[in-house]
């Protein structure tokens, strides 16, 4: 579907071959708790208050490496660029989990209100833009200091009610998730997941949020938490002008999960964008590879461009979302 006639909207896109591996530079930030969390930064020589800095946020157990090729391509079109790891996580990992108390507010409240305070100070000045993947979408309406956040692009962005899995994948989805996970972090002390295969090892805590089978983010253990000691979230303080991106081949970002989410950003204008994969040629897309280089020419572009002008480019593939189809 076009979505815009007007060429003049087209996003500048340098195309270059992406590295294996992080070329971020590493760095250590200490949470306001203390916790030491870690993450790469991919900085320009020359300051420049116009240039703006993406924050990257994670997908729940998905270490911030899996994102440096997008970081790669968002550096090379000119943005300053902040990818890191939720505490036990990856470079935030500590020598043992059993003992870690994390839940996702802590990840969103604590160590995403982080890299906002880094981002302010390591570029002053600069317009703070997010990127938040799955989880990482809730994750950055949970800082204090969302407000200092210009736009955001969210990809399959939810927090995992389970009645809005796609309806063929559900019970399954159910069984792993909210049974299965559960169950084995008990008698663990934290979620092996590195271990199965399924993604990697999780906090108890962070098990807990998405276990709980409530549509409410305020209805999740750790968000209870937070709404007690706030007196409510701290999504709608944010006014990001925000692009949602959902591919139907994405079990979890159904357009009931997403809309679910958009809710609670009240503050800024949101757009919901809808992808098939056939619509960009491809047979599935699915939840994790929309960060994945092959993407490169079809999906990076449409991220790129809200980031760089808050519009969608021309010809975007898929369609939006209207206000109607929330529920």
């Amino acid at each position: 579907m076009n979505l815009q006639q007007d060429t003049s909207l087209a996003p500048t896109q340098i195309e270059l071959p992406l590295p294996a591996s992080a070329s971020g530079e590493p760095f250590k930030e200490p949470a306001a708790d203390g916790f030491i969390l870690g993450g790469f930064t991919w900085r320009h020589a020359a300051q420049d208050i116009a240039r703006p800095v993406v924050i990257i946020n994670a997908a729940t157990s998905v270490r911030c490496r899996h994102y440096s090729r997008f970081a790669d391509y968002l550096f090379a079109n000119g943005f300053d660029v902040i990818t890191y790891d939720y505490r036990g996580i990856g470079e935030s990992r500590p020598a043992s989990l059993k003992n870690l108390d994390a839940s996702w507010s802590d990840w969103g409240a604590l160590d995403f209100e982080a890299m906002l305070k880094r981002a302010q100070r390591e570029f002053p000045g600069q317009p703070i833009d997010v990127v938040g993947h799955s989880f990482g979408g809730c994750a950055a309406g949970l800082g204090a200091s969302g407000h200092v956040i210009r736009r955001l692009v969210t990809v399959g962005a939810q927090f995992a009610y389970w009645r809005d899995y796609a309806p063929a994948h559900r019970w399954r989805m159910f069984g792993k998730w909210h049974v299965v996970m559960p169950l084995i972090t008990m008698i663990c002390g934290y979620f092996p997941g590195k271990r199965l295969g399924w993604l990697e090892d999780t906090p108890a805590g962070v098990v807990r949020d998405w276990a709980t089978p409530t549509g409410r983010y305020e209805t999740r253990p750790s968000g209870r938490a937070i709404a007690a000691r706030a007196g409510a979230l701290p999504f709608a303080t944010m006014t990001a002008k925000t692009l949602a991106i959902s591919i139907t081949d994405d079990p979890y970002g159904t357009i009931e999960a997403i809309e679910r989410l958009l809710r609670y950003f009240s503050g800024g204008t949101n757009t919901h964008l809808r992808i098939a994969p056939e619509d960009i040629g491809e047979a599935e897309v699915g939840h994790f590879a929309f960060f994945r280089s092959a993407y490169q020419a079809t999906l990076w572009p449409i991220a790129l461009s809200w980031l760089q002008n808050g519009d969608l480019p021309p010809d975007t593939p898929g369609r939006t979302v209207p206000r109607s189809e929330s529920f």
